[in-house]
């Protein structure tokens, strides 16, 4: 609600598309690419941390992608999504990340002995009035069971299931083809097992949830660098 205030009011229509804002950011509307950052936090929040686990890491990382997304915003041709191409600039901060760090995990990487004892949790035995409850339990041992997986795998299967990007889209913001996309979404949801599988259309849509303060947080060091830069 806010953020479609917000828009309404900087522009005194409807909301305008994502390349809308874009073009008129680059043409010096400097304000609106705040627009931008609250429409897509979330998006590129579960994008990043889907490779990066620590959290202070992955918000050091979306700052980042937003001020090269601001800086090369000229590059942005509109032949893909905003979105898509936000994403992706993300993503390949993140990977940079690991990569310097040398943390990435082997194309082998599974889920762990205690992930899999948690998977087992999940049979569906509680009565429906604590059905509530139990989908938040679900949630986090769907995280547990996601940051279980190497992040190749990881990644694949929060941006396809998660985010809901094409197979194609997910690809763009790999570099990969789509199928290898389709390859290791398949054996993702494998490694994640039937309980995860079975659950990917609903309480899934929560997972890795960026909460206002946070996109609050993200935003304002975001514009304190593109005013002092």
């Amino acid at each position: 609600m806010r953020e479609q205030e917000q828009e309404t009011s900087q522009t005194g229509m409807g909301s305008p598309t994502d390349e809308e804002l874009a073009g008129r950011v680059s043409e010096g509307e400097t304000a609106l690419f705040e627009v931008l950052m609250r429409r897509h936090n979330a998006r590129v929040y579960r994008a990043v941390r889907a490779l990066l686990t620590d959290e202070d890491e992955v918000e050091d990382v979306m700052q980042q992608a937003y001020v090269l997304a601001f800086t090369h915003l000229e590059q942005f041709k509109g032949s893909a999504k905003f979105s898509t191409w936000l994403i992706r600039i993300a993503v390949n901060e993140a990977l940079l990340r690991l990569r310097k760090q040398s943390r990435w995990v082997s194309i082998e990487g599974g889920l762990g002995e205690d992930s899999e004892k948690s998977m087992k949790l999940m049979e569906r035995r509680t009565p429906d009035p604590e059905r509530r409850a139990i989908d938040r339990e679900l949630v986090r041992l769907l995280e547990v069971a996601i940051d279980a997986l190497a992040p190749i795998y990881r990644t694949v299967l929060v941006l396809r299931e998660v985010e809901g990007l094409s197979t194609e889209e997910t690809a763009e913001v790999l570099s990969v083809s789509e199928d290898v996309v389709r390859t290791r979404l398949h054996r993702a949801r494998a490694l994640a097992r039937e309980e995860l599988d079975a659950r990917l259309g609903g309480p899934l849509e929560e997972v890795f949830s960026f909460h206002a303060s946070r996109c609050d947080r993200v935003v304002a060091e975001v514009m304190a660098r593109l005013t002092t830069s």
